[in-house]
């Protein structure tokens, strides 16, 4: 049985600066294209049978870059949507929800979508997770599939995959331009790398 591949996208410049980025379509910076072209010696050394991208541009460019070019689009790994609180910063929270903890206490409505946007919960970005992870799983009988997406929406995924609840999430701390892999073990799902930056 294959492994699991999680690419997290490159740098943008709201990930540098830390901001929420949920549905906002932003580039890589040149840093970002880099680490993910120094993915591509890692993933060539796999015996991949199919590769999934987030249709967000960090993500496509992403898995171009790490030589992933026939990567198909799955809506199921878009970031969890933010709704008021895309482009925010967690201290700029903070100062106006003092102790705000993403993965405990939610967002709130608004952001791009409008004023009533009601952007998802941890549940609904859990069935996103569990949705993907329907489609994929049976797909490792032939080899490594490789996901490429975002911090949270992996993180979720990576908890769902282990059978914990997709707050839990909240434990993977995970970088940009980085590689993980999620596999078995006596038959349980583990994980056998974690945040792994280019060489």
């Amino acid at each position: 049985m294959g492994e699991l591949i999680l690419l997290r996208h490159g740098e943008t410049e709201w990930s540098r600066a830390r901001r929420h980025t949920g549905r906002t379509d932003l580039p890589l910076t040149s840093a970002g294209e880099a680490a993910a072209a120094a993915l591509a010696p890692a993933l060539a050394a796999r015996d991949i049978c199919a590769a999934f991208t987030s249709p967000a541009l960090r993500a496509t460019r992403t898995a171009e870059l790490a030589g992933l070019a026939g990567a198909k689009h799955d809506p199921d790994l878009w970031e969890w949507d933010y709704g008021g609180y895309e482009g925010r910063t967690t201290p700029d929270i903070r100062a106006e929800r003092p102790g705000w903890y993403l993965w405990r206490d939610g967002i709130i409505p608004g952001g791009p979508g409008g004023p009533h946007h009601p952007g998802e919960t941890v549940e609904q970005v859990g069935a996103r997770a569990d949705a993907v992870l329907s489609r994929v799983i049976p797909l490792l009988d032939g080899g490594d599939a490789v996901l490429v997406s975002h911090a949270h929406l992996l993180r979720v995924l990576t908890a769902r995959y282990l059978r914990l609840g997709p707050a839990e999430g909240r434990l993977f701390r995970l970088d940009t331009g980085t590689l993980c892999t999620l596999g078995v073990e006596h038959g349980e799902p583990v994980i056998t790398s974690w945040n792994v930056p280019a060489a």
